[in-house]
């Protein structure tokens, strides 16, 4: 089965232009057809008027004075309407009174008669010339009905030459061939004039549509091949995503297993041969005391330097080394670190947890755990933990949500020496690697506030 072609919208255009400019011509042409009937009629009707002023009316001024028959000069009219040019076209001739009397006819069965006046008649006593193509249907119209299907009829005012006053209406009756052929003639250049317009505007018009189109289909193809490229580039640029962030989860993990390595190597390395050197160091003491007491304060001194370089080494072995956090849940982590912090300073926390996933990929909760830890600490250090609270929730099951606030004195967060500090430094390395968000807030006298989002489409990786 052969599909159908849909039309492009430049054809569509064309084809709805065309039936546009096909109802416009008509419309135009109707138009003007109608202008050329109706001038040539106003012509005629001018025409007329001048030939009743010039040579009708001079012959019925007897009428000013007597609206009888009597008062026409008969035998003139006569003379006028044979041997005129014009009265050669006029086929029937009347003469209205004001009263609706034909006063003269060349039919002369309705010379006296009195009909209504109407229409044609009646405007032309106002002192208007109408001229019409007329059915011949009034009953002052049987003689010419009998002979012709339609004339032109015009009624036209002849005046009173002193006054000015309308003293009879002059209607003649002229045959309508002539007429018409003018007519139909001026329509048919009317019409070829408007047609060859109409196809030469269609014709520039169909031409710039087309050139237009022919842009447009070039562009479309081409965006095409752009979007085409552009899709590549997204899936490759997904894909470079997607590797990105696994290796980002993965450096997370190798950082806690080489942190953990380290807090290990300290404590079975440096750490031991400390301890084996306090005991030889107090060895030593013990056997200068009573012979030389100065030698044995000297190894005192070294012993008490050895013991405090001991102790800073195991704090710092515990601090790079992570509880096993990773069979643990997310809310168990937090706690975790919130408790942690609690039983070391022996400070209080607010804790908020808002409806929390209960598994969460392990570079999250490391993440989450030494967010919590760093902050907890600086607001130890620098805000001795007044007004310490965590609020942690999930917002469109897609981001978890770390806040650490306090009412500490707050700083200047606009000063290039905070974003120095090793900590707040790390928090965000840490976050961001994730491809989470790091936010500090913070105004003197105000407190600070700590805000890390952490997504949770984080890749697994193996437990550290």
């Amino acid at each position: 089965m052969i599909a159908k072609r849909e039309l492009t919208l430049a054809q569509q255009y064309m084809f709805a232009s065309l039936l546009v400019m096909l109802g416009g011509m008509v419309g135009i042409g109707l138009w003007i057809s109608e202008q050329i009937e109706t001038a040539v009629t106003n012509r005629t009707a001018a025409v007329t008027a001048l030939y009743v002023d010039s040579y009708i009316s001079p012959h019925l001024q007897g009428l000013a004075e007597s609206e009888t028959q009597k008062a026409v000069n008969v035998p003139a009219l006569e003379r006028l309407l044979s041997d005129t040019s014009l009265g050669a076209q006029i086929v029937s001739f009347k003469v209205w009174s004001p009263d609706g009397i034909v006063l003269y006819a060349t039919n002369s069965e309705l010379i006296g008669q009195q009909y209504p006046i109407e229409e044609g008649l009646a405007a032309a006593f106002n002192g208007e010339v109408v001229t019409e193509v007329s059915n011949l249907d009034k009953p002052e119209q049987a003689l010419e009905r009998a002979q012709w299907g339609s004339l032109i009829e015009t009624y036209a005012p002849s005046r009173d030459a002193n006054s000015d006053t309308i003293i009879a209406v002059s209607e003649f009756y002229q045959t309508s061939d002539g007429l018409e052929a003018e007519i139909r003639s001026a329509q048919f250049r009317s019409w070829l004039v408007v047609g060859a317009v109409m196809i030469t505007v269609y014709l520039l018009l169909a031409g710039i549509v087309g050139r237009a189109s022919n842009t447009i289909i070039s562009q479309q193809n081409e965006l095409r091949a752009n979007v085409t490229q552009l899709n590549e580039l997204l899936q490759q640029n997904e894909e470079l995503n997607g590797r990105v962030r696994r290796a980002a989860a993965r450096t997370t993990a190798l950082n806690e297993k080489n942190l953990r390595r380290i807090s290990a190597d300290l404590h079975d390395g440096p750490a031991q041969d400390l301890a084996l050197a306090l005991l030889r160091i107090e060895s030593l003491t013990e056997a200068f005391e009573d012979e030389n007491p100065q030698v044995s304060q000297d190894f005192r001194t070294i012993q008490l330097a050895t013991e405090s370089a001991m102790e800073e080494l195991r704090t710092i072995s515990a601090g790079l080394r992570l509880p096993e956090i990773a069979p643990s849940s997310l809310t168990e982590t937090i706690r975790r670190a919130v408790h942690d912090f609690e039983k070391k300073t022996g400070c209080n926390v607010t804790l908020t947890l808002g409806t929390l996933p209960e598994q969460a990929p392990l570079p999250v909760k490391i993440t989450a755990y030494r967010v919590l830890k760093e902050s907890l600490a600086n607001s130890f250090r620098h805000a001795n933990s007044e007004g310490l609270s965590v609020h942690v929730y999930q917002t469109e099951n897609i981001e978890l949500t770390i806040e650490i606030s306090d009412n500490g004195p707050g700083f200047d967060v606009a000063s290039t020496a905070v974003y120095n500090r090793l900590g707040l430094v790390g928090m965000r390395e840490r976050v961001e690697l994730l491809g989470g968000q790091f936010e500090l807030h913070s105004t003197v006298g105000q407190g600070t506030t700590i805000r890390a989002r952490l997504p949770l489409s984080v890749p697994e990786v193996e437990d550290v």
